[in-house]
């Protein structure tokens, strides 16, 4: 049975869709592939290897550039094709997400991937060109990560397993060996079901690669778990104390019709539910954030115009609220699923602790009934 934060009564605000994840905005797809082998001590090139490959594409398996906007709060990493979304407005690949020092593989292996797929539109008389989008966050902890495991085969396995409906979350693809707050982290989504002020309804959804932040941070449902889960460290605490180290890379989408700038708006947005969980943006993370739109199906055209259609951004209120809480969500889903990992050396991070943390949040008067 897969755990999920709700499932252990944590209290969170907002109706969520179906799945409670990005894939509740209609047609986006998510793929993984985790590559976990060996044990012991750190051979360079041999492993262990704790690491992996996420895929999102938002219009599933269909070509179809996408309005979209992003934003860096601290910038200590790396989401490439970002200074062509800045300047187009559009993002024209899938998302990719990965470990810091296999981000150039991925990228080559995408566009063998969407030149196979017939993935693009290419200009008239020209060859095809693609600049992907492909973020990374440090899984060096645990992972022979000089050890350059990810392959092409398996970035296109995590493209080729893209689909919609439930998504996997915890230590699989890119955050496979990652940590947040000195607990096992990974990979989390959620999803909010908005209605507007003015009577209409939209989707968002969130997917984060989570590694960021330390214990004493810790915040969930408003509760100082952090400081109240002092047990179980990490096996490389206090020798090698990770202070605010790591990053985070989030992934909104949405079906309401906004264009890019407005995109920016929500992507903007993200750092408010990060800082409910903990996250203060500190020097030596990487929190860069991405927001899409499906909607104007048919707004990317090489050669004529075409007419879209633009929310009122007094209207807007509900969608930032729905990234806000749908962020928060998603990271704490990302430390509820994931199990304790030992990687290289025997190095160890413990998975946080389900009925430690109902105590806790039981004390504050901040577990939900039934729980």
């Amino acid at each position: 049975m897969v755990i999920r934060a709700r499932d252990l009564g944590i209290p969170f605000k907002g109706e969520t869709g179906q799945w409670n994840a990005i894939t509740d905005v209609a047609n986006v797809a998510v793929g993984h592939i985790t590559i976990i082998e060996g044990e012991g001590a750190l051979v360079r090139g041999q492993g262990p290897i704790r690491t992996g490959v996420s895929a999102i594409l938002p219009r599933g398996k269909a070509f179809g550039p996408c309005f979209c906007g992003w934003y860096a709060l601290n910038g200590n990493g790396e989401l490439t094709g970002t200074t062509w979304i800045e300047e187009s407005g559009f993002i024209e690949t899938p998302i990719m997400l990965t470990n810091t020092h296999s981000v150039g593989a991925v990228h080559d292996a995408m566009i063998k991937w969407q030149l196979q797929n017939n993935f693009y539109s290419p200009l008239k008389d020209e060859d095809f060109w693609s600049l992907p989008v492909v973020g990374e966050t440090y899984d060096g902890v645990l992972n022979d990560i000089n050890g350059f495991h990810v392959t092409t085969e398996h970035a296109h396995q995590a493209l080729d397993n893209a689909r919609s409906g439930l998504v996997e979350e915890g230590s699989v693809g890119g955050g496979t060996g990652m940590i947040t707050h000195d607990f096992k982290g990974g990979v989390g989504t959620s999803s909010r079901w908005i209605t507007l002020s003015d009577g209409s309804q939209y989707t968002v959804g969130v997917y984060v690669q989570s590694n960021y932040g330390n214990r004493k941070h810790l915040t969930i449902a408003g509760v100082p778990v952090g400081t109240e889960l002092v047990d179980q460290m990490p096996s490389y605490y206090p020798k090698k104390v990770r202070d605010e180290t790591g990053s985070i890379i989030v992934i909104v989408a949405t079906d309401a019709p906004l264009l890019p700038h407005q995109l920016k708006r929500l992507a903007a947005r993200v750092p408010i539910g990060l800082s409910k969980v903990g996250g203060h943006g500190a020097n030596s993370s990487g929190d860069i954030f991405l927001a899409f739109s499906t909607a104007n199906e048919n707004a990317f055209n090489r050669t004529g115009n075409e007419q879209v259609t633009m929310l009122p951004n007094d209207l807007m209120n509900g969608l930032f609220d729905g990234v806000v809480f749908a962020t928060e969500e998603a990271i704490i889903n990302a430390m509820v699923a994931a199990d304790t990992m030992t990687g290289i050396n025997g190095e160890t991070v413990y998975r946080l602790p389900h009925q430690a943390l109902q105590t806790v949040l039981k004390k504050y008067n901040r577990l939900k009934a039934n729980n």
